[in-house]
């Protein structure tokens, strides 16, 4: 699956447009995925009780998406993490 990450996630993975193989077919699972293949991106993600962080931004082609929905292996999923700075 491609993943296209935006800010500070780019330094984490080194790349604006990564390809991640998904065991799964929800959002969530293609989290986990990019989390597995770029460890970095973790603490961008996620709060410390491992939830999504709520400023996080996720779209699947371009469709805002929460972790529990479906996300085809064609599928694009893009990532907004919070921004920091003014």
């Amino acid at each position: 699956m491609e993943v296209v990450v935006y800010g500070p996630l780019r330094g984490a993975t080194g790349a604006k447009t990564v390809h991640v193989d998904v065991d799964g077919d929800t959002v969530g699972a293609a989290l986990d995925a990019l989390v597995a293949t770029h460890p970095r991106v973790e603490h961008h993600l996620y709060r410390a009780d491992g939830s999504l962080a709520p400023s996080v931004r996720v779209s699947v082609d371009g469709e805002r998406a929460d972790p529990e929905d479906p996300c085809p292996r064609d599928a694009t999923l893009s990532i907004h993490p919070a921004m920091r700075g003014g």
